[in-house]
């Protein structure tokens, strides 16, 4: 190509930079990076980039050889440290570089491009000039996603990592594509009663084994799989098909990769110069600096692209943990304490109320949720009043207990009974998910089939008791691709989840019971409606430890009433005893033994009758046979 850059022309207006450098603007895809433009009558493509401590940046690429200096950007006038300029002729699909000569110490870098809208597939390293033209069939559902995506509607959520859910065998095991993999996820999430997807990380990433964790590309889906107009297409699918899409976002750190973020322009500009503040000891990747205004910008306009350019209904927020604790992962004398002498990250606090109060404002309709592992209070509660703003936040400690007490032996449980009720005194201390995610089948910890004991037909009763008690606990649901046919094996990231698995009936049983836990949640605004709020919930029993039982209570602001009973033992308890609130016809409405998921099949025949027996505290009481291994779940008839 012929020329240079046409300087002169630019996006940026002066409140655009005014606000960039305030940390307030939150649509910096639109003014930074590679826009495709007509100016003057010539069409070809704008650049800007942010780079304060550069002495030159130029773009090279497959347009001019990648000669370093023919296409030189220019500084602005205002000091803000953006360099742009125009190059006619240049199109889409061609790739590009910027070459920064530092002012400091002789450092000279090609860096890739921060704002791209697409990168070059692993493990080439240049942006793509793209546009993000697409034409969505959504209109319906965005319009009436509120509806759905509110707090007191189900959440069932299927977590997915694109790589590895479904691949191509008879090809070499090849990734599918976005388009290809659509009509297959949207179909099975559906069928399944599924109400949410939640994708691992999806935004650029140079190493496929971080699953997507270690981002770069903060405005580009992976290129892996198609293009940002197939990813739309993923996402336009599952709208058209009345499932919810949620994407993990990581605004915590970023890998070292030299074509990356990591000092920039010859100077730490994305990250704090300080080791011990810029440098995350267990992950071996930088952290953001949270109180640069223009990298609050920077991640909030992350956020912001993937909901209103890709239609995201959520964003799961990554590590928040690491975000908010100055010592996290660190030995004393690793840290540096805050201006009060604690260890709490004051500047990413602000950073983090301020992304919820931007993307809630502008979005009311979507849900943010924080995995967040400590017991920082108020994480799902709004900054006005103390919050960090977020919509819900993953249940760690029940997590942790829950998985412990079904790994145990039976005939140990009731040593350790505690572990199972004790969630209940903070479930309503937060807006919680109840997680069974990627983390727990990873890292030799097994599958969830696997950790549970004794032999093949008790680890399938395990499993299914399992998701049962997950379904009737307060908490919206979580669980991770595989877990839904019980896998055997960990989760590999190079590898097909193992459909083959359905052709046994004990497999395609755990899925059915699934698939009818997620119809009778969605149906039953008793188990979902009131997750959040502690009148939502009532034990029947959690006083049975020596026979490892509990029974609880869930209420809906209409009345309806579910109640779940749980037998964590091989036994079978006939004519057991429990106190219910009213009389009248209790209909069984699931039971995990039934023959139909691979259970024994014994059950209550479709109900029992309450008897005006008081038990419980309560003036009425039903006599139910407790299945081996077993949750079961009644309805009073109306």
């Amino acid at each position: 190509m012929a020329g240079s850059v046409l300087n002169g022309v630019s996006l940026f207006t002066d409140l655009d930079v005014y606000l960039f450098r305030q940390g307030n603007h939150f649509k910096l895809y639109d003014k930074l990076g590679s826009h495709i433009i007509e100016s003057g009558g010539v069409r070809g493509t704008y650049f800007a980039l942010w780079a304060p401590n550069a002495k030159s940046v130029s773009v090279m690429g497959d347009f001019n050889g990648w000669n370093k200096h023919t296409h030189q950007l220019s500084s602005r006038w205002d000091s803000s440290g953006i360099w742009e300029g125009f190059i006619p002729g240049m199109a889409e699909g061609q790739i590009y570089k910027y070459h920064i000569e530092s002012k400091y110490g002789g450092y000279v870098c090609d860096k890739g491009d921060p704002y791209a809208y697409l990168w070059e597939v692993s493990p080439r390293t240049g942006s793509k000039v793209w546009n993000l033209d697409y034409e969505w069939g959504d209109r319906e559902w965005m319009g009436t996603r509120k509806s759905k995506n509110s707090l007191d509607k189900p959440f069932s959520i299927y977590e997915v990592h694109l790589g590895s859910w479904r691949r191509v065998p008879e090809e070499g095991n090849r990734f599918m594509t976005y388009r290809e993999m659509a009509p297959y996820l949207a179909g099975y999430v559906k069928d399944m009663g599924f109400t949410h997807v939640e994708f691992m990380p999806v935004m650029e990433h140079p190493f496929y084994g971080s699953w997507g964790y270690q981002v770069l590309g903060y405005f580009a889906p992976t290129s892996r799989f198609g293009t940002p107009q197939d990813f739309m297409y993923l996402v336009d699918q599952l709208h058209q098909n009345g499932i919810s899409v949620i994407l993990d976002w990581v605004p915590s750190h970023f890998p070292d990769d030299a074509h990356g973020l990591s000092y920039f322009d010859g100077t730490h500009l994305y990250e704090h110069s300080d080791p011990k503040q810029g440098f995350h000891p267990e992950w071996r990747s930088y952290i953001f600096n949270h109180g640069r205004n223009e990298v609050r910008a920077f991640l909030i306009s992350s956020a912001m692209f993937w909901l209103e350019k890709y239609h995201a209904d959520g964003l799961r927020v990554d590590a928040v943990a690491s975000i908010l604790y100055l010592d996290y992962a660190r030995e004393e004398g690793e840290w540096v304490p805050n201006r009060f002498g604690g260890k709490e990250n004051l500047e990413a606090i602000s950073f983090v109320k301020r992304f919820n109060e931007a993307v809630y404002t502008a979005h009311p309709d979507i849900q943010t949720a924080a995995e967040e592992s400590t017991a920082w209070p108020m994480v799902s509660r709004p900054p006005y009043i103390g919050g960090l703003g977020f919509g819900m936040k993953w249940n760690m400690g029940w997590m942790h207990d829950t998985l412990k007490y079904f790994s145990l032996d039976p005939i140990h449980r009731k040593y350790h009974h505690n572990e199972l009720t004790f969630s209940i005194w903070y479930a309503f201390f937060e807006n919680f998910i109840l997680p069974l995610s990627h983390d727990e089948v990873v890292y030799g910890k097994g599958s969830l089939l696997g950790r549970m004991p004794g032999d093949d037909w008790q680890k399938f009763a395990g499993l299914r008791a399992l998701f049962g008690y997950m379904y009737g606990h307060p908490g919206k649901k979580l669980l991770f691709m595989g877990g839904e046919i019980g896998q055997w094996n960990e989760w590999y990231h190079e590898e097909s989840i193992h459909w083959h698995l359905l052709q046994s009936p004990a497999h395609k049983g755990l899925q059915q019971w699934v698939k009818d836990l997620n119809r009778v949640y969605r149906s039953e605004p008793a188990l979902y409606g009131r997750d959040f709020e502690n009148d939502g919930f009532e034990w029947a029993d959690f006083s049975d430890w020596e026979g490892s039982t509990i029974s609880f209570l869930r209420k809906s602001t209409g009345g309806e009433k579910i109640l779940v009973v749980c037998n964590f033992t091989p036994v079978p308890r006939r004519n057991y005893i429990i106190g219910v609130p009213s009389g009248g016809y209790w209909q069984e409405i699931l039971n995990s033994d039934a023959a139909f998921y691979g259970g024994s099949g014994m059950g209550n025949s479709g109900g029992v009758e309450a008897r005006p027996e008081p038990t419980h505290g309560r003036p009425f009481s039903v006599r139910v046979t407790l299945p081996p291994l077993a949750v079961v779940f009644f309805k009073p008839r109306a």
